[in-house]
């Protein structure tokens, strides 16, 4: 199916590109946030190094990896295939109470069965990468074709406030830039259609914490083969092309964020990439 052509670059796009080496592959990412649109040329660097997006699976209690394996390389793969920013073709997992929780800016929880209760270190972990900035998308993988929330969505929420305990989920609008950030998508869809939005923490005019009762993973998550692994409803390819494009937005305004902490996270942001180039 053609892929509807990203914006074009602006005269100043052109002069920054013109600084490139003309060896180097270009990153071109192109997001709206905060009500900017931005065009970022960069050097390609390998995947898997700083500054790329990375689908990082959030696992806490007995989880042992996400509802569908390969859907966060599936999202990156999508990425870099359609806007050349870079990505992890290999995501990283992460505990919710190992020190590492910090050091990226995202994170992908999805599940299809009732959570534990988080202990007190997965509590403070998850406090922490929020404080500092952090996204997290919550997929529930077991929501019903009309988006009813399965065992893991009801438990996920319930666990998020325990996380957050003074903040209350709200329906994004869809203009949001979310839903704008390098696609225009007109509403939130997933292996299932679902609500036609997402629900989300915003925390300092930052949407922190999503909340898909899509099952996003399933309309990603593709085989060895190259065949698609679950049926989307009730939409079909049209649908399922309708959900990569979201899970592109959720990359492009993760590395559109602000995210700060102790550490050196500035090759994450491409924003801030952007603005260190000579």
């Amino acid at each position: 199916m053609p892929m509807p052509e990203p914006a074009q670059p602006s005269r100043a796009d052109h002069k920054s590109r013109s600084r490139v080496p003309p060896f180097a592959l270009l990153s071109i990412a192109v997001a709206i946030a905060c009500g900017l649109v931005f065009a970022l040329p960069r050097p390609a660097r390998a995947f898997g190094d700083a500054g790329s997006f990375d689908p990082r699976v959030l696992l806490t209690g007995n989880q042992t990896g996400p509802a569908h394996e390969s859907a966060p390389a599936r999202w990156s793969w999508e990425l870099v295939q359609r806007t050349s920013a870079p990505a992890r073709l290999h995501p990283s997992v992460v505990h919710a109470d190992d020190l590492s929780i910090v050091g990226a800016p995202f994170l992908y929880w999805s599940g299809d069965v009732e959570l534990a209760p988080l202990t007190g270190a997965e509590i403070g972990g998850l406090r922490r990468f929020l404080s500092l900035g952090g996204v997290l998308l919550v997929d529930d993988a077991g929501a019903g074709e009309r988006g009813e929330a399965s065992a893991f969505g009801r438990s996920a929420r319930r666990e998020i406030a325990r996380v957050l305990p003074d903040a209350t989920p709200i329906a994004l609008s869809l203009e949001h830039v979310v839903f704008r950030s390098f696609y225009f998508v007109r509403r939130a869809e997933g292996r299932v259609e679902g609500p036609p939005s997402l629900d989300a923490i915003v925390r300092g005019g930052q949407a922190q914490v999503l909340f898909s009762e899509h099952d996003l993973g399933g309309a990603l998550a593709r085989g060895p083969s190259g065949i698609w692994e679950r049926p989307v409803v009730p939409g079909g390819d049209m649908q399922r092309e309708r959900a990569i494009r979201l899970a592109v937005n959720v990359a492009m305004y993760v590395l559109c964020s602000n995210y700060k902490d102790d550490q050196v996270h500035a090759p994450y942001l491409m924003r801030r990439r952007a603005l260190s180039t000579p």
